[in-house]
């Protein structure tokens, strides 16, 4: 299934329908879903509202839980593994939102961050509503085969990814935040920048490839890793 297309118009979702979800079409595609680094150990766990302690003003009927080893990468494997999912669960009516305001009621030491969702009438807005940084802000030479990551949701809309060519594709950084930030959304920017990675990924599933070279940090940003789409 081409999941490509709901990159233009899915929406962070935070209302939803009470109504029962079938899970087995999400854990079928998560068993065949594609992962950047398959050395890294994942897991998930599916929860109802009420066994998961929530910070927000909103809650949706379901959350799924994301673990993983806490190895180089772990959270852009995770963001780049379950914003697909986000995805998929899109074409089937089920809205979704990534949640940092919300926690588990058992401890798990590999927990990583929930993500809520359900059946929801309120999925999609166009994609000239989405406020994002321009293309020139997000790499060093605007390029319109970015336009997937450009349009990929983060926490608090900051976008800490940015992007230089190569002669075989592109080098990806994260933003190095300041002390202030870093310790509030400091931990989420590599799950963000998973996102984006995903949104590159579903846009080139055959051309997509991404290793961890041996390179240094710019000026402002992290190294991550490198790219081909």
């Amino acid at each position: 299934m081409d999941i490509s297309n709901q990159i233009y118009s899915r929406k962070s979702c935070r209302k939803y329908l009470d109504d029962e979800l079938d899970m087995s079409a999400i854990k079928e595609f998560l068993s065949n879903v594609k992962v950047l680094n398959p050395e890294i150990n994942y897991s998930y766990e599916i929860f109802t509202k009420d066994e998961i302690n929530i910070r927000t003003r909103w809650k949706a009927p379901y959350y799924l839980a994301i673990y993983s080893e806490k190895k180089d990468n772990f959270g852009v494997n995770a963001g780049f593994i379950f914003q697909q999912l986000s995805l998929f669960m899109q074409t089937l009516g089920i809205g979704s939102c990534w949640v940092g305001m919300a926690s588990l009621k058992k401890n798990n030491p590999d927990f990583v961050i929930l993500i809520a969702f359900g059946k929801s009438d309120n999925l999609t807005r166009d994609v000239s509503k989405f406020k994002r940084k321009s293309l020139s802000e997000i790499a060093d030479s605007p390029d319109e085969k970015l336009k997937p990551a450009q349009l990929a949701p983060s926490a608090v809309n900051s976008q800490p990814w940015y992007f230089t060519h190569t002669d075989e594709g592109f080098d990806v950084f994260k933003v190095k935040p300041n002390v202030l930030k870093r310790k509030i959304f400091g931990k989420w920017n590599d799950i963000d920048v998973g996102i984006a990675l995903a949104h590159l990924y579903v846009s080139n599933p055959d051309t997509f490839e991404f290793e961890v070279k041996n390179k240094e940090d710019i000026k402002g940003y992290s190294y991550i890793g490198s790219l081909k789409i």
